[in-house]
């Protein structure tokens, strides 16, 4: 089970937005703690999640989202849908290219229902690790709101480092959290590993960079190949493989850039989820 904050993070959704499902009656809980009304999720509900989602940037209210889903519309059929709508949004403003892709990472979620390949996660110690790194805001956990932040904290990471003579020693490292501020937000952490004797823990001369020893812990972990606009649908195959086995996750997870050439289709990232012991 998941608490609605993993679950949101599972589901790149935000928490209010599924307290207002749950109002509305579109998708309630798994189960809610008669004590402290806390909800909590299982990760067989990233099916109607997922359609939930790809119903609603097809264009339909949440009405119609409902009475689609009540009629147990399936996989073969929702495909076709999205695929017009795939269609429709090519033909669209380059500004819609982000939505398009969040489209086709819940239509991968939504095929690869069912299929669930456990022998591509791998429970491992995860050794400490020294990372200097840029903060930044993003909107929500949504890829069309990451990107754009991520991107360019990496490329002013690496032009500051390489300024101040310091080397990478190993991949990068991004992490998030929810934002303190609330509302949604998403603190984005963009790191790289760096040795110990190019740069000491602390600030990093006046260039912003912090440089933070990431402490060592046991994770689920699975690799995604490809952009990270289409990571939703490996996420969520670690989310189900976790539920599945009666692990709980312990914080936020983490994306190791093992290979990041030009070509963004032969992308290596290492998927590495953080578990209670």
């Amino acid at each position: 089970m998941f608490t609605i904050g993993d679950f949101a993070r599972y589901g790149r959704v935000s928490a209010r937005m599924l307290r207002h499902y749950d109002a509305v009656g579109l998708l309630h809980p798994d189960r809610t703690d008669p004590a402290t009304g806390y909800r909590y999720y299982g990760a067989a509900q990233l099916a109607r999640l997922n359609r939930i989602i790809a119903l609603k940037d097809l264009g339909f209210t949440l009405q119609q989202v409902r009475a689609v889903l009540d009629e147990q519309v399936g996989t073969r059929e929702l495909r076709g849908m999205l695929r017009l709508r795939r269609a429709e949004l090519e033909a669209a403003m380059t500004s819609a290219a982000a939505r398009l892709a969040q489209v086709e990472a819940r239509l991968r979620s939504i095929e690869s229902e069912g299929h669930m390949p456990t022998e591509d996660v791998v429970i491992k110690r995860v050794p400490a690790v020294r990372v200097a790194g840029l903060t930044g805001t993003a909107a929500s956990y949504r890829p069309q709101d990451i990107t754009p932040v991520i991107g360019p904290l990496y490329e002013k990471l690496f032009a500051l480092l390489d300024a101040a003579g310091v080397r990478p020693s190993g991949p990068g490292i991004a992490r998030y959290e929810d934002d303190p501020a609330g509302a949604g937000a998403v603190t984005v952490h963009a790191g790289v590993t760096v040795s110990g004797a190019a740069a000491p823990p602390g600030p990093l001369g006046d260039t912003g960079i912090i440089v933070a020893e990431l402490p060592a812990f046991e994770a689920a972990t699975i690799v995604h190949r490809g952009p990270m606009d289409g990571v939703l649908a490996t996420e969520q195959i670690l989310a189900r493989w976790i539920d599945v086995h009666g692990h709980r996750p312990a914080g936020y997870s983490r994306e190791v850039s093992l290979e990041c050439p030009q070509d963004r289709e032969k992308w290596v990232t290492e998927l590495q989820q953080p578990l209670m012991i």
